[in-house]
């Protein structure tokens, strides 16, 4: 089964052919990083505009690319949710739309389901059931995963995601947006050691997460530091995005030991952090656990993961295909969230 996957929901837009949820076929991303710098964020009027601009050459292109016409697509999965209601809604209308002049299957899929099944693009894939640390710019989850469509959320992020805390602390730095490649590129040249911030573990609610603390950390430290700090730019960056890795790491591996799982996963933008990637895969090997990382192009949006995980939905009976009445969400349903 081929499917058209098409995902709108912030500032990529993307589409891609997937055939039976595993081979990737095409997989074309627009990216709008060159709209929102000067912002410093995303302005979602903006990314819905540009959307509009690029669908159509996107999934042209992704069809190009797997040397498909339109009437050789055996169904569409398009992302329904969470994020920027009106970037959403493009894609979504517009895969609902292919699919109906078509006479084809669609389904709207969530988001995060597809950063969970991401890892399952590339060979070798987890057993289940794993744990999967979905870390993004909005989102910072912790999933008990036993299917590819059935997943427990055991913990979520209860104010900013690590992500934005990543932009967040770029922009207290000068530093541009988006903060996760700066911050990582700038730490390597400074000494994690030479400042402390605090690692915000929340023991009594294991498995959730904050990062407005850490957040404020840095801050204060550069309103009480105002001459020193931008000569200590880079160790600022280290010591904040290690504080980061080590929260996120400590909790990955609680996780999975206390759910005996062997393998974990990363997925999400942030899983692209060379320094998280390294830490948790040195983590992990002391317990016995064995670590999946999907490739940096998977890490962050795209459509691939959406059609792959819209081949599980489509094959599953007790999965109602996708009906035209249907409409977009801006927040994860229940169940995806603690």
């Amino acid at each position: 089964m081929k499917i058209l996957g098409i995902e709108s929901s912030c500032d990529e837009t993307a589409a891609a052919i997937v055939e039976d949820g595993v081979t990737v076929l095409s997989s074309v991303v627009s990216s709008q990083v060159e709209i929102h710098h000067p912002y410093g964020g995303v302005v979602p009027e903006l990314a819905s505009r540009k959307h509009i601009e690029m669908i159509v050459p996107v999934v042209s292109e992704a069809l190009q690319m797997a040397g498909l016409d339109a009437n050789q697509v055996d169904a569409v999965a398009v992302t329904q949710g969470p994020g920027l209601i009106g970037a959403l809604l493009v894609g979504f209308c517009f895969g609902k739309s292919f699919a109906y002049a078509l006479d084809i299957p669609w389904v709207g899929m969530d988001h995060l389901e597809g950063h969970i099944n991401s890892v399952f693009l590339e060979s070798p894939s987890p057993e289940f059931p794993y744990i999967a640390l979905l870390a993004s710019g909005g989102h910072t989850n912790l999933y008990y995963v036993t299917s590819h469509t059935q997943v427990e959320c055991l913990g979520q992020t209860f104010d900013d995601a690590a992500g934005e805390a990543f932009d967040k602390v770029a922009k207290m730095l000068g530093l541009g947006y988006p903060g996760g490649n700066v911050i990582s590129d700038l730490a390597k040249s400074g000494d994690p050691e030479k400042i402390k911030f605090p690692r915000p573990y929340l023991d009594k609610n294991e498995f959730n997460f904050s990062f407005s603390g850490l957040k404020s950390a840095v801050n204060r430290y550069i309103q009480t530091h105002p001459d020193e700090y931008q000569n200590q730019t880079a160790d600022i960056a280290a010591a904040f995005q290690e504080s980061v890795v080590d929260v996120l790491t400590y909790k990955i591996i609680r996780a999975a030991r206390e759910k005996k799982c062997r393998h974990v996963a990363l997925v999400g933008g942030v899983a692209a952090n060379q320094r998280l990637r390294d830490n948790v895969t040195v983590s992990a090997q002391k317990y016995g656990l064995t670590v999946f990382l999907p490739s940096i192009e998977l890490c962050g949006d795209n459509a691939a993961m959406i059609a792959a995980t819209g081949y599980y939905y489509l094959k599953d009976p007790d999965r109602p295909a996708g009906e035209l009445d249907m409409d977009v969400y801006s927040r994860a349903p229940n169940r995806l969230k603690a």
